[in-house]
């Protein structure tokens, strides 16, 4: 008897010991990075500049797989209900990965339940800027002159739930100011609306065409949405400067699926840093308009869990659908 149960009690270690082994060899085949949008975007782009270093410091293949649609969440689903063994990630950003759950029905995935996120790979802020009619030379100054608007102030977007009408729909609340909204099939047009007088304020990412403009005085760039100044924009003010407690970024990381072990989790952790520190990758990602930037898992956890009701709130506030 005695003899028998050491026999179980051994085999029961053994057992526990295997995923623990199986794990040391993490990763012993080429691993899955989905981007959900289609090639060619910023998410795409960064994507595949990292996919080389990050397949030399995990010493495995990283392969870029685009699944477009439903605004990132088909891609999304796929990641959320993949096995939680580390190789199936997503290269998230907030769309799919904190706001279209809150706007779209039905997306198949919990933002904060369905991942184990891994890391930051880097933010990018949204730059607000005005037509040149608009008599305001910061945002203290624009939001005084939109108060004296009766019927408020038109501004673009690049779609009904982006991150741009989210955002500016938090601004016009905090501000305390009437906005309405103009939505745009893209960003480009919502751009061209802003620098021909069709609407008078636009808060998005930067870009080639509104740097341009701004530099030309064809628009007043007012202010960033980072809680910080932006090395993208070191002469532009915060938003928060004149509006305290307002800031906003755009974010994208890599996420696994939920109950991906922690060592796997660390692994691909300590792997996307050593990327992240490289200064040439550092550089490509400035000329992307992101600022490369790394975080431990706890830290992009608390990030997300807290956009969600951040988000939830004006959606629900504006009534903002895509459906």
């Amino acid at each position: 008897m005695r003899t028998r149960r050491r026999t179980l009690l051994s085999l029961a270690a053994a057992m526990t010991l295997l995923p623990a082994a199986a794990m040391a060899q993490y990763p012993d085949k080429p691993i899955k990075l989905i981007v959900p949008y289609s090639p060619g975007g910023t998410t795409d782009i960064m994507a595949r500049t990292l996919q080389e270093p990050l397949s030399k410091a995990l010493g495995q293949p990283v392969i870029v797989d685009n699944k477009a649609g439903a605004a990132g969440a088909i891609g999304t689903k796929q990641v959320a209900t993949s096995p939680p063994d580390g190789y199936t990630l997503i290269f998230g950003n907030n769309g799919p990965s904190a706001i279209v759950p809150l706007i779209q029905k039905d997306v198949g995935y919990d933002p904060v339940k369905d991942f184990a996120p891994v890391s930051l790979v880097s933010i990018a802020p949204l730059t607000l800027v005005v037509h040149p009619s608009v008599p305001a030379t910061n945002v203290k100054e624009l939001i005084a002159w939109a108060k004296t608007q009766p019927g408020g102030v038109d501004y673009a977007t690049a779609g009904a739930g982006s991150l741009g009408h989210l955002s500016t729909e938090l601004f016009g609340k905090e501000a305390g100011i009437k906005l309405n909204h103009v939505p745009y099939k893209g960003q480009a047009p919502s751009t061209m609306a802003v620098l021909n007088g069709e609407v008078k304020l636009l808060l998005t990412t930067s870009s080639d065409t509104q740097d341009a403009a701004v530099k030309s005085g064809k628009l007043k760039l007012l202010g960033v949405s980072t809680p910080k100044p932006s090395p993208l924009m070191p002469s532009a003010p915060t938003i928060g400067q004149s509006l305290p407690g307002y800031e906003t970024v755009v974010w994208f990381g890599i996420l696994a699926p939920a109950g991906t072990p922690a060592p796997v989790v660390a692994r691909l952790n300590a792997a996307i840093r050593e990327v992240l520190a490289q200064p040439d990758i550092q550089q490509k990602f400035m000329g992307y308009g992101c600022i490369a930037t790394a975080s431990t898992p706890q830290e992009f956890a608390a990030m997300i869990a807290a956009e969600v009701p951040k988000w939830k709130s004006i959606v629900e506030t504006a009534k903002i659908t895509t459906q």
